[in-house]
């Protein structure tokens, strides 16, 4: 029900939503093509998004929302890491240079913004690591192709024995290397624990070895299938508490290692590790219902590898133009735009914030929309499957309706998109296990296009969706500009609807409700591989 204390103009255009939605909703495929043109014009008058009159609906915001304006945010990004070491990661001048750029921008534009501290344990690799067998017959392994660094690992450089710990090799096995504490039983003080993936997360699996006396750990991969043999990009977390130094490794070296009795290696991590802090920013519409909030969030820092132009430039910079973009807007609930830190660290940033948020706060917020990668060079249109239909895992209750309402958006303009994993590897991961409705987009990032997506959205099968994913070229070249655009206005579209009406979530929670608990036990039984981008087991 609207308030009787609503500003005539904003209550004008809810009533207009209202009126047009059954039509719009039903609009048939036909359409497309006018849609396509309206909301991407080749051009558009100087003046006709500058009086705010189009920032209230969600037919006309898409207009607005060009990807021109866009790419002047992400440029300005590229610059910022480009001064900066070519990174924006959190916790160095290049996120803080970042972060000032985007509080600027908004200020400068009449929102009030609010930075958030939280601590965080910064994560920098300062060179390639090295592994080699010293006895009984020496053999180096090669950096980045037989090993790797566990992000959160401590630095270290040592030469010790090898003491494997509950192996169990070959196809199909079930591994729990590790994960007991009676796997280290009769562990020699000092020894390089190997120890196999599989069960537990690689964190209680380095802790275990740390308390039994291990001085450094090589985990590898656990071989029980072809895809679970090569390297992984995997963390040990922000919380990592083992003190000792740990790689991860191919399923092959694992075997090597284990085969001789009385193997040494020598083993060098050359990273830094250190407890800092850094800040998430917050801001909100000036107008709207404070309790009924629509929060939309990207994470602004970069890998340390790259300036982080699509992940997450184009997503942050997307969600700065639209702040832009509405701050003339009348909506009848309120909006809250988060850019989040240190999500490369963990999803630190964006999990700080909701877990100290107080449970009244919480029940304020009636969706979280979370926009990370939408803008890869390889593109698909991927949609958050919140409704469970494709992978399994149904989001908490009304995350179908904005499934559905981003669906809608990409029928009107004939383009196809499909649903993508809830696999926790992006931010809106603590919103989803408090039981707070989400959705979002994402354009792909390490996994390979398929001949049938190449077929359906273009590009090249058989190569990355970002073939620059978490590396140095991840630069202002690094995204299609076409995504960009066709994306910005889906953002566009459903922030506009929900500013100005919250009813398709409403209708979906007036239906007995998933207890928040019983939400925590359906994502822990659907095993959590992800805390972020890195695998954490």
């Amino acid at each position: 029900m609207l308030r009787k204390n609503l500003r005539p103009t904003a209550t004008l255009g809810a009533v207009c939503l209202f009126g047009l939605s059954a039509p719009l909703l039903a609009a048939p495929a036909s359409s497309s093509s006018l849609f396509d043109h309206f909301w991407s014009p080749e051009r558009l008058h100087p003046h006709e998004c500058r009086s705010g009159l189009f920032s209230n609906s969600p037919l006309t915001l898409p207009r607005c929302m060009q990807a021109s304006n866009t790419l002047h945010h992400l440029q300005m990004l590229d610059s910022i890491a480009q001064a900066n070491n070519g990174t924006r990661a959190a916790g160095l001048p290049g996120y803080q240079a970042s972060l000032d750029y985007i509080q600027n921008t908004l200020e400068n534009a009449g929102y009030r913004t609010q930075l958030q501290a939280f601590p965080f344990t910064a994560f920098y690799p300062q060179g390639p690591g090295a592994l080699a067998i010293t006895l009984p017959s020496p053999k180096s392994y090669v950096w980045e192709t037989d090993f790797t660094y566990l992000s959160q690992t401590e630095p270290g450089n040592l030469t010790a024995g090898i003491h494997a710990v509950d192996l169990q090799l070959g196809d199909g096995n079930s591994s729990t290397s590790g994960c007991e504490t009676d796997d280290f039983t009769g562990f020699p003080a000092g020894a390089v624990a190997l120890v196999q993936r599989g069960a537990c997360t690689f964190a209680q699996k380095v802790e275990n070895a740390a308390a039994a006396g291990a001085s450094a750990v090589i985990i590898f991969n656990q071989g029980n299938s072809e895809d679970r043999k090569g390297l992984l990009n995997a963390t040990l977390g922000d919380a990592y508490a083992g003190g000792i130094p740990a790689v991860f490794a191919t399923y092959a070296v694992g075997e090597e290692l284990n085969q001789a009795a009385g193997t040494h290696v020598a083993l060098a991590v050359d990273v830094v590790r250190e407890q800092t802090e850094t800040f998430n920013l917050i801001a909100e519409s000036k107008r709207g219902n404070p309790e009924n909030v629509v929060m939309l969030g990207a994470h602004l820092d970069s890998v340390f590898e790259g300036a982080g132009v699509n992940d997450n430039g184009s997503g942050s910079a997307a969600l700065l133009e639209l702040a832009l973009q509405m701050r003339k807007a009348r909506p009848v609930n309120k909006l809250r735009f988060a850019w989040w830190g240190a999500e490369e660290s963990g999803l630190v940033g964006s999990t700080h914030y909701v877990t100290n948020l107080p449970a009244e706060e919480k029940a304020k917020i009636k969706v979280y929309l979370n926009f990370d990668m939408i803008a890869s060079p390889n593109f698909a249109y991927f949609i958050y499957d919140g409704d469970g239909s494709e992978f399994g895992l149904e989001g908490p209750p009304g995350s179908k309706a904005v499934e559905a309402l981003f669906e809608k958006y990409y029928r009107l303009r004939g383009l196809p998109s499909q649903g993508d994993e809830i696999s926790f590897r992006s931010d809106y991961a603590q919103f989803f296990l408090d039981g707070i409705a989400f959705g979002g987009l994402f354009t792909g990032a390490e996994d390979i296009k398929s001949e049938e997506q190449a077929s359906r959205y273009g590009g090249t099968a058989g190569e990355a969706f970002d073939p620059c994913y978490h590396q140095a070229c991840d630069n202002i070249n690094n995204l299609d500009r076409r995504a960009l655009e066709v994306n910005g206005d889906a953002i566009a579209f459903v922030t506009s609807w929900f500013a100005l009406s919250t009813k398709l979530i409403d209708d979906e929670k007036a239906t007995p409700p998933t207890p928040a608990p019983l939400m925590k036990a359906r994502s822990a039984a659907y095993d959590i591989t992800h805390w972020g981008k890195h695998w954490i087991k």
